[in-house]
């Protein structure tokens, strides 16, 4: 009996530990938009009901062997591959995910930085260099900037990390409309359904040339495909009867997740995850920003007026 409580005093030791935090609150202070007004959650109910706004970012960050070998960059270089607002509503029983292209033309505002002093404010800016210049925070400030939505919460996730986590939930299985043959993401599949291991979802993650015209649009609806995929394997398998497979997959997403404060506990991710066991992927709404090409450069683009607006709206 000690022993086991010995066992699982460690276990949550470790996986609290994995977790790394940006103080995001205190680096943007009160220049951010307003939170939602929301119901307080009831006393008989001691999980969060109320909507929710989340910025999730997948990057090629924190390199190390591991995401070497799934293509990563350097930690100085690092960049926001992926990029999706996560808008849970009151109940919590039904989303919205957000995606932004990275090759989005955006005015960057000036954003704190963690050595002192801020960036400058840049126009005709890549949506994902806010990232590479001022980190969680900055994409952060950038995302409220341009959509005008607080974002409560801030998740981050590496290429090992992510490729870990569908590992240890025994893989997804996707859909794909299309033969896809893409060498740079080394990526080669035929057009059906498909059960895919860690390394192959990646790779269909970051596939873009070999699908479409090679642009960030056409990996965005691969992307999506997958957010549901996993959404449908976490519902397919009881990870709460499977104690051994609950370690393995907390093990997975805590080791490579980078959170704001609000998220940086094994509690506070615990009870977001057991506050959205009535979200099923049949309820979750994706959707890309509506943008155009970009005037300025064809390879660009840039938000399409009044319809991204009219998007955010929505979200508020």
């Amino acid at each position: 009996m000690t022993l086991g409580i010995a066992a699982a005093g460690w276990a949550y030791v470790h996986l609290d530990d994995n977790i790394k935090s940006v103080d995001i609150n205190s680096a943007l202070g009160d220049d951010r938009p307003a939170k939602a007004v929301t119901t307080p959650t009831a006393a008989a109910s001691p999980l969060p009901t109320g909507s929710v706004n989340i910025l999730v970012l997948g990057s090629d960050s924190r390199s190390g062997k591991e995401n070497e070998k799934l293509g990563g960059g350097s930690s100085s270089g690092a960049r926001s591959d992926t990029a999706m607002v996560v808008h849970i509503d009151a109940g919590r029983t039904s989303a919205s995910v957000v995606s932004i292209p990275r090759d989005t033309l955006v005015t960057r505002p000036s954003c704190p930085l963690s050595s002192g002093g801020s960036t400058a404010v840049a126009h005709d800016s890549m949506f994902n260099s806010a990232y590479s210049v001022g980190g969680a925070v900055c994409a952060v400030k950038t995302v409220e900037s341009i959509t005008g939505v607080r974002m409560d919460h801030y998740l981050e996730i590496d290429f090992s990390g992510f490729a870990k986590l569908v590992d240890a939930l025994g893989g997804v299985t996707v859909t794909t409309g299309q033969d896809i043959d893409d060498d740079d993401s080394h990526l080669h599949l035929k057009k059906g359904t498909h059960h895919l291991d860690g390394k192959t979802a990646l790779a269909l993650a970051r596939t873009r040339h070999g699908i479409g015209d090679g642009s960030d649009l056409g990996r965005i609806g691969l992307q999506q495909k997958l957010v549901k995929a996993l959404l449908d394997r976490m519902a397919s398998i009881s990870l709460l009867s499977d104690p051994a497979r609950l370690y393995e997959v907390a093990d997975a997403v805590t080791a490579s997740l980078t959170t704001d404060t609000g998220l940086d506990s094994l509690t506070e991710l615990m009870r977001l995850g057991q506050s959205l066991k009535g979200l099923t992927s049949d309820n979750v709404k994706t959707v890309m920003m509506p943008v155009v090409t970009a005037p300025s450069d064809p390879n660009r683009v840039i938000a399409k007026e009044p319809a991204a607006s009219e998007l955010w709206e929505s979200l508020r």
